[in-house]
């Protein structure tokens, strides 16, 4: 007898060549073929011509009324024939399956499933099937190398085998209380159901344990996260309030509350893993700052990581700038890859030594020879341009210092407890005082020159301007304007204007350079590719002016928008575009009617599915085989909360109603021991 850890080998009729392409599908063992599921199925029961819609699929039984003839052109065939039912003659077409010819005479009774043309009174058929039942057929993700029809038929092995054997993974409590089935009927009723409704019941209970059991290892891993024995940061609270009161600005109630669940969470004895969330322009590098100047006042150190140099090179010149003005003496560094070999080295060594009490630089910090003296935060940017790899990789780092992630990207309820399930997270919702909210507005390409008149206005009042181009130079496949062309443009319209070109090919000091030069408005308008997307914070530029708009995804949008409004003038974006698609247009539309960032994403998620939203895929929405967490996002909360609820209970390890979800994430936690 086989059992459900079983190699799918064992089965018969499964070769080198077989195992392989069971293998390329994800299916290794007994237990992942049983859990291969069908997307769809189709219906074999029987229907009259009377019955079914045009376009509907549907199997039509009746007697061969003429002769099967077989039209051939070139490689291809048609094999045509009548089927009188009842009272009806319907033609039946098969395409390129001559043999079929010889398997109907005029007649015999026959059942053909197929696609039903209503005004034609014809059916293009798929197949004849031998044997007219109600039985839903279904239909399994295929390839090239294995068939859906040998999975099929594996699964019917198995299955006859395994019956009755497969535990529970979601305890009968859960499955009571929700009206689920047991795993044995769920797994029966997906691969065999008796109608429609129990396979929906089948894939509703499945899609809940996915779900379930996707929460229950990022709860344990949360959990061993919390017991991994951090380092409580007993900070200064003096020196906090005197530098916070040192700031030229009064932080938000939004900020506030979100310092004190950092600082709460610094001072405990156990791993922080935070993620701070806060839409463009919604104050996180303050925040950043508190948190890292509590780890340096505790004689610690610590470090801030961001995704470019120029973002780097941001947070080190806005920081110093800060600490500054705070009256605050400490020593903050960044590390580029463009340092001189003795800069770098004597940099390294007073890490080392700890004379440096925060290190800023992008994924140059996770180098092997960077090692610290003693570092207790490390402050991600724009978390989810790493990936979880790297961001193990500066836990390593010596101690396993605090990880405080930050993103500007807002994270809908979808994302954040799916992608982030394992991070405790804040979010500040809140815009800082006296920030006025951006005018945004959309403009096809024939109303540009009101949008030059209109930039010209803004110019002579002293205002400062982006305009953002998606690509660096012309580009035969998309007719698309391009910064080049445009900076010549504008150079030629704005004569008492000095335009500046920032683009990706740029080195680092040229990019630093012009950015420094437009920060002093020695430049009025940059015209840029998205290489401004993050970060860069330049209070009076208040125009953002994006050539064909449809090019960019929403968040990419949002993320440009967010580098005007940044100060005390009125802000504005103009969206440049001739959309072709209604796609194009919902992103667009969205822009204008909404400056919330979190509303905007939701919008996303809902337009593009949930796909690649954070730009890596390991950061995105987790594949499931039959759940899917934006439609069914109701259900991924109750299973959250339930597997909270689970193992928040003393002793549930223990229990033997539990014993065969905890042998089985027992032996499936391994695959998820690199998230981080």
């Amino acid at each position: 007898m086989i059992t459900l850890n079983d190699n799918v080998n064992i089965l018969p009729g499964v070769g080198p060549k077989r195992l392989d392409a069971l293998h390329e599908i994800g299916i290794f063992t007994i237990e992942d073929l049983i859990n291969y599921f069908p997307f769809r199925y189709e219906d074999l029961g029987e229907r009259l011509p009377s019955e079914t819609m045009d376009g509907e699929k549907a199997t039509f039984k009746g007697i061969v009324s003429t002769p099967a003839v077989v039209t051939r052109f070139g490689k291809r065939s048609q094999t045509r024939f009548g089927l009188m039912i009842e009272h009806e003659n319907v033609r039946v077409s098969f395409f390129n399956q001559p043999w079929i010819a010889q398997n109907v005479e005029v007649g015999q009774e026959v059942a053909v499933y197929g696609t039903y043309d209503a005004a034609k009174a014809s059916l293009t058929g798929m197949k004849v099937i031998s044997k007219v039942s109600n039985e839903l057929d279904p239909i399994y993700p295929s390839s090239k190398q294995i068939s859906a029809k040998t999975i099929r038929h594996l699964i019917e092995i198995a299955w006859a085998d395994v019956r009755g054997t497969v535990g529970s993974l979601v305890p009968e409590k859960i499955r009571q209380k929700y009206r689920l089935l047991d795993r044995n009927t769920q797994i029966e009723d997906m691969h065999f159901p008796a109608d429609m409704e129990h396979a929906k019941l089948a894939r509703r209970s499945i899609a809940f344990e996915e779900f379930f059991i996707f929460q229950m290892r990022l709860q344990l891993l949360k959990l061993a996260d919390k017991n991994f024995s951090g380092e409580g940061i007993n900070y200064d609270s003096k020196a906090l309030n005197k530098f916070e009161a040192g700031l030229p600005f009064t932080l938000t109630e939004a900020q506030q509350k979100v310092v004190s669940e950092i600082l709460q969470d610094q001072k405990r004895p156990v791993h922080m893993n935070r993620l701070l969330q806060g839409d463009v322009g919604s104050g996180k590098t303050v925040v950043a700052a508190i948190a890292l100047y509590a780890a340096v006042t505790a004689g610690m150190q610590a470090a801030l990581m961001a995704p470019t140099e120029i973002l780097a090179q941001q947070h080190a010149i806005n920081l110093a700038s800060m600490f500054e003005k705070a009256g605050v003496d400490i020593r903050i560094e960044l590390l580029t890859s463009g340092m001189k070999t003795a800069a770098r080295r004597q940099l390294l060594e007073d890490l080392a030594d700890g004379t440096i009490d925060i290190l800023i630089g992008t994924h140059a910090l996770l180098q092997p020879d960077v090692m610290f003296h003693h570092l207790g935060l490390a402050v991600i940017d724009e978390q989810h341009r790493f990936g979880v790899n790297q961001r193990a990789k500066l836990r390593e780092n010596g101690v396993n210092p605090d990880i405080l992630a930050m993103t500007a990207t807002p994270i809908p309820r979808t994302l954040s407890i799916t992608a982030y399930g394992e991070m405790d997270v804040s979010i500040i919702d809140q815009l800082p005082n006296g920030r006025k909210q951006i005018q945004t507005r959309k403009i096809s390409h024939n109303q540009i020159d009101s949008a030059i008149n209109f930039l010209k206005q803004q110019l002579s009042e002293g205002a400062q301007a982006y305009v953002v181009t998606p690509l660096i130079e012309e580009s035969e496949a998309l007719d698309v304007q391009n910064a080049q062309a445009m900076y010549e443009a504008l150079q030629l319209e704005l004569p008492n204007d000095t335009i500046g070109l920032l683009h990706g090919r740029l080195s680092n000091d040229e990019k630093k350079a012009l950015m420094a030069d437009f920060k002093r408005n020695k430049i009025q308008v940059l015209v840029a590719t998205t290489v401004i997307e993050v970060g860069v914070d330049v209070p009076n530029a208040s125009i953002m002016l994006i050539m064909d708009a449809d090019r960019f995804g929403l968040a990419q949008l949002h993320q440009l928008r967010g580098r005007v409004g940044r100060g005390t003038r009125q802000s504005y974006t103009i969206l440049v575009a001739d959309p072709k698609t209604d796609y194009g247009r919902a992103r667009l539309d969205a822009m204008v009617e909404t400056t919330d960032g979190f509303i905007l994403a939701q919008k996303d998620l809902e337009l593009r599915g949930s796909g690649d939203i954070l730009g890596t895929k390991q950061s995105g929405v987790p594949e499931f085989a039959v759940g899917d967490p934006i439609k069914d996002l109701k259900m991924m909360e109750v299973a959250q909360q339930e597997a909270i609820s689970l193992v928040s209970t003393d002793g549930w390890d223990k229990s033997s109603e539990n014993q065969v979800l905890v042998d089985y994430l027992s032996r499936t936690m391994a695959h998820y021991r690199h998230l981080d």
